[in-house]
Parts: structure tokens; sequence; C-alpha cells
């Protein structure tokens, strides 16, 4: 219990930073779930930007989900999915305010990574291992330095042996940034 009031109080030190300046250069690191089609998982991101205006940005997300899965309804199995996006995002922030609700896209490569574990123990198991072309979008908030974020990934269908792998995933995640200026 303890444990949860001293990260609770953490979070909110850091919600109450201001948020970001013209010409300034932020780090934001993202924690949360992946929603894949048959299963879920959590997701991770590190996204560097630069502000180009006060209220919009650039950046390069280095990001990764991981999810089970079941395969044939019986197999358990386990993707893994690094991506590599350009990003941008724009933010609807009023003067004064430390909340700016954002609206963001990104695009770029999707590296997956599918294994099947009851084939995995055997001589014939294969790991399954491809790029992908895909897109996200993402909305959500931003409370000072706190970032609540839902984004979808839209990335093209995978052939895993007799069955088909859906790779797009929604996600869910919180997160916070560093440097980038004050909102203005």
């Amino acid at each position: 219990m303890k444990h949860i009031l001293l990260i609770t109080i953490m979070v909110l030190g850091i919600a109450s930073l201001s948020a970001q300046e013209k010409g300034k250069v932020r780090v934001g690191l993202d924690l949360g779930y992946a929603f894949a089609s048959a299963g879920g998982g959590f997701l991770i991101s590190l996204e560097p930007k630069y502000n180009l205006t006060d209220n919009s940005n650039i950046g390069l997300r280095l990001g990764m989900a991981a999810y089970g899965r079941r395969l044939d309804g019986v197999d358990l199995s386990v993707e893994t999915n690094s991506n590599y996006l350009a990003t941008y995002d724009y933010y609807f922030h009023k003067e004064g305010s430390s909340t700016a609700p954002f609206l963001g896209a990104g695009a770029g490569f999707y590296q997956l990574s599918g294994f099947n574990f009851i084939e995995l123990f055997s001589l014939d198991g294969e790991v399954k291992d491809e790029s992908k072309f895909g897109v996200m979008i993402r909305g959500g908030v931003e409370l000072g330095k706190l970032r609540l974020a839902l984004e979808y990934n839209f990335v093209s269908k995978t052939d895993f042996g007799n069955s088909e792998f859906k790779n797009s995933y929604l996600g869910a995640s919180i997160g916070f940034y560093l440097g980038g200026g004050e909102w203005k």
C-alpha cells in the first residue's frame, strides 16, 4: 500500500509540471495494455519529439507490444510486435490550462515475431518473423506532463502455419514525458 501511495504522489508531481514550447525537444515514455483480436498483453514505447509549434510536434516512436493468442482454438502462441514509426501530434490546448487533448498519427514498420508454444518444444516448431508497413492513429489528453492515450495500429494479416494472424491492435496507455518547455 505504501508503494502505491508513493507512486501516486510521484505521478501527480510529474503531472503538475507544464508541457510544450515551439523549438524544444521532449521525450515520452508510455506503458499500457494491447488489446489484440484473440488475446491481449502489454505495450511500451519511447518517443523523442520535436515541437514544430506550440501545439504540434513530430517524433520517432520506438515501441513494442507483446500479447498471447490462441491458435485454432487450442494452442497458446505469443506474438511480439516491435514498431518504428514517424509520428505527428496536434494539441487542442487553451491558454492558461495545463490540460491538452490531442490527436495524432504515425506510419512506419512493424517487426512481427510469433511462435507457438506447443510446436516450439517439438523438433518441427518454427518462429515466424517478418516486417510489415503499418499506420497508427491515436488520441488522448495530456494533464501537465502526464499522458493518457488510446491508439489503433493498422497492420496487415500474417499467415502462420494453417492459421492467419490479425496483427492490428488497440492500445491503451499512460505515460509521461520530459522536456519540451512550457504551455503558453
